[in-house]
């Protein structure tokens, strides 16, 4: 469709990627654990996201799987996650996702964690707005998604901080977790992102 599609290629960053107050980089699979244990055990952090809360050796086994721990995209259908940092103490405090979903129409989803006791800082816009960065900047997506549970409104306000779109709401399209989930669907293409960072 795209004369510009068969351009797409492995994406390999350089980590660590910086922000003003983060670095982004793969996953420790095991000098992680304790600290991404830390969040990923509370049922308040998984209650909108696909993984149920983890023991600390289920989140190990989880780590030790590489198509779950990489540190490059080097085909369609492949998952990145990235350890969200804080550069001035070293702590680690989310972690973040892609998606890399279509080769042909050069489509990437986002996602992110932000342990609780490091909300209302911004710092989920922060590295959120890095990925979008790096998937545009640097890989040449011409769309990137999110998709949240229409119950989180603080990871709606997240996204239309980014500058995204909201474009769809698939009511009660998913049996969750114990009860009907509403899904809303955010978006940002190419030519967004690119009049939002030059303003």
């Amino acid at each position: 469709m795209t004369s510009s599609s068969s351009a797409l290629g492995p994406l390999r960053p350089t980590y660590p990627i910086r922000t003003e107050r983060l670095l982004l980089r793969p996953i420790d699979p095991v000098g992680d654990v304790d600290a991404m244990h830390a969040y990923r055990s509370r049922e308040d952090v998984c209650r909108y996201i696909p993984p149920e809360p983890m023991n600390r050796e289920q989140l190990a086994e989880r780590l030790a799987n590489p198509d779950l721990v990489r540190s490059e995209l080097e085909r369609e259908g492949q998952v990145l996650a990235l350890a969200v940092v804080l550069e001035e103490t070293g702590e680690l405090i989310g972690d973040l996702v892609i998606f890399w979903r279509s080769t042909e129409h050069r489509g990437g989803e986002i996602g992110y964690i932000i342990n609780p006791d490091h909300h209302g800082r911004g710092y989920a816009t922060e590295a959120a707005r890095a990925l979008l960065a790096l998937l545009f900047d640097e890989f040449g997506l011409h769309r990137v998604t999110a998709r949240i549970d229409a119950e989180n409104p603080a990871s709606a306000a997240v996204l239309t901080k980014l500058g995204m779109r909201r474009e769809a709401v698939l009511v009660e399209n998913e049996w969750f977790k114990g009860r009907w989930s509403t899904e809303i669907d955010f978006a940002i293409l190419e030519r967004e992102w690119r009049a939002l960072r030059d303003h």
